[in-house]
């Protein structure tokens, strides 16, 4: 095969020669089309490092075919073309562009067999994503994307910094499993963590998703999150520490979710939430865990994606994505409501939708090895996020309180695009032996026993029971117009605080001190004034007997100073 002919690099060529394809339909096929070439280029090959060579003596592979690196680049493909499925009515060649780099890039780092060739493609994401915020045109769009790529370019510093450290301790950059045993290996774990969002590295997720297009926030939500999972996965398999970061990723978001009032941020809590139980399966790192992240992650991708497609097709119909001003709509919008609630039940990991089959792996994984509080704690996170995303999405987008808006359904290809991914959702949770066959590792497993689907029914409609009691006594919070604040809290509040402080202090300080040194000259200024002015006695005629006699004395004292 060509040397450079990988996945990637069929996106990048698109990218380029999009502009000069002719407007219309043609061009609309493109980013539809480019998907299933990509895929091409990599679905027959037997596993090994392909377009590999030497770049001034370090060794460049920029396609590494294995198990791990296939079920992403497929999964990655499949949600790059129902993105553009979705967004066939966009005509803003900026977001086609920045589309298929988004992909091309993510793709790219999937498969590189390096850490330069995956510090490059790293960049590009964050660089090709970006354009899909400022898309938006908004002066807060432009705010908050310059928020986000200051994160993601600052992730790739700290990244590179971590790789040329590595280089000089090891003298390879070969992305392989590392140990946290050095100041590299820590480096580049802090760059995953970030993109990855960890907890008080995550607002920019919650920032910026929401803020995207309307297209852009369902090919944002599929990509950038989903690459740092599987560079932890590549890099940090079994790093304990991952099992307690993952914890905390799946709890605290349910409590921002729970008063949020924009669905879209709801969606981005939501994911954040959902990352947690593959950081813990990443974490315990036995095969079984290790396959239970590979298939979350497929599975994340399509009910995200679907859920997102669902609260972004309303924005398009009603120019509002607030729990507060939406409800009633399944009375015009009856095809986007069913889609959401597949999506919601797939999230939540109902028996037959495609979460339960994936969810049950970590569960699993994480009994068996003993820990036993992190299962607690997985199992809490997942009647939470049953209240949030699959109770909440849909309840107060086509339920609840009649808004009186009587949007027209969605358009026909957000609708062929949302009934696509419902049917990969359903039909993974139906018949998971297609997806388990392509997981990493070959492990028996059979998500349908008796305990599973009874113990997770007994949660889901515990907690449906919760809600429903929560919402007739009126103690869940409704739904109001507000902005909530986490982690942002510190450079929204906190920082400016600091800085308003800060400053009241310098000031103070300076105005003292002028005010002390004012004092001081001016009382040295009138000593001299009346020692030399024109009434001083300096400034007198003196006997020039007087002067012989301070001659005298002066002379005097310095015969003294000599002499000692």
């Amino acid at each position: 095969m060509p040397e450079l002919l990988t996945p990637a690099t069929v996106y990048i060529l698109a990218a380029i020669l999009l502009p000069f394809v002719p407007k219309g339909i043609f061009r609309q096929l493109v980013p539809v089309l480019v998907p299933f070439a990509g895929v091409a280029v990599f679905w027959t090959l037997q596993s090994g490092t392909f377009s590999s060579f030497n770049l001034m003596g370090l060794h460049i592979g920029l396609m590494r075919i294995d198990d791990l690196s296939r079920i992403f680049g497929l999964i990655f493909s499949i949600a790059a073309c129902l993105a553009a499925i979705y967004a066939w009515h966009v005509r803003d060649t900026i977001q086609q562009v920045a589309g298929l780099l988004y992909a091309g890039s993510a793709i790219g780092a999937v498969f590189a067999a390096d850490l330069i060739t995956l510090f490059v493609f790293w960049e590009g994401t964050a660089i090709a994503s970006v354009f899909l915020i400022w898309a938006r045109r908004t002066e807060g769009a432009y705010a908050t994307g310059m928020r986000y790529l200051i994160v993601q370019i600052g992730s790739g510093v700290i990244l590179m910094a971590g790789v040329v450290l590595l280089y000089r301790e090891t003298g390879t950059v070969a992305f392989s499993q590392m140990e946290l045993g050095s100041l590299a290996t820590w480096m580049i774990f802090i760059a995953f963590g970030i993109k990855c969002a960890f907890p008080l590295l995550h607002n920019w997720l919650q920032d910026a998703y929401p803020a995207a297009t309307v297209t852009g926030t369902v090919i944002l939500s599929a990509f950038t999150t989903k690459l740092a999972v599987y560079a932890l996965a590549r890099g940090f398999p079994g790093t304990e520490i991952l099992i307690y970061i993952g914890a905390v990723m799946t709890l605290f978001p349910i409590f921002y979710a729970v008063i949020e009032n924009d669905l879209r941020r709801v969606l981005a809590y939501s994911l954040n939430n959902q990352l947690g139980f593959m950081v813990v399966g990443v974490g315990i790192g036995t095969p079984l865990a290790l396959n239970g992240t590979a298939a979350h992650a497929f599975c994340h991708i399509l009910y995200k994606a679907l859920l997102f497609m669902s609260v972004g097709a309303v924005l398009f119909r009603t120019g509002t994505a607030k729990g507060s001003e939406l409800g009633g709509l399944y009375k015009t919008m009856p095809w986007t409501m069913a889609f959401c609630v597949v999506g919601a039940a797939s999230i939540s990991a109902f028996p037959l939708f495609s979460g339960f089959i994936s969810k049950s792996l970590i569960l699993s994984a994480s009994a068996d090895e003993g820990h036993f509080i992190v299962w607690l704690i997985l199992l809490f996170a997942s009647a939470g996020v049953f209240h949030h995303s699959g109770i909440k999405i849909p309840y107060f987008a086509f339920f609840a309180h009649d808004s009186g808006k009587r949007p027209k359904e969605a358009p026909r290809h957000m609708l062929i695009a949302m009934g696509v991914t419902a049917a990969l959702c359903i039909g993974i949770g139906v018949y998971p032996a297609p997806l388990y066959e392509l997981l990493p590792y070959d492990v028996g497993y059979e998500p349908y026993t008796t305990s599973h689907v009874v113990t997770q029914l007994q949660l889901l409609f515990f907690s449906a029971l919760a809600f429903t009691v929560l919402m007739k006594t009126r103690v869940y919070p409704p739904e109001l117009r507000s902005t909530n604040l986490d982690s942002d809290w510190i450079y929204r509040r906190m920082l400016p605080a600091m800085v308003a402080g800060l400053r009241h202090v310098i000031t103070g300080t300076w105005r003292f001190a002028s005010r002390v040194t004012t004092t001081r000259v001016d009382r040295f200024i009138a000593t001299i004034y009346r020692a030399h002015g024109p009434q001083g006695p300096l400034a007198r005629t003196w006997p020039t007997g007087s002067m012989v006699l301070w001659m005298a004395v002066l002379l005097g004292m310095t015969l003294v100073l000599a002499y000692i």
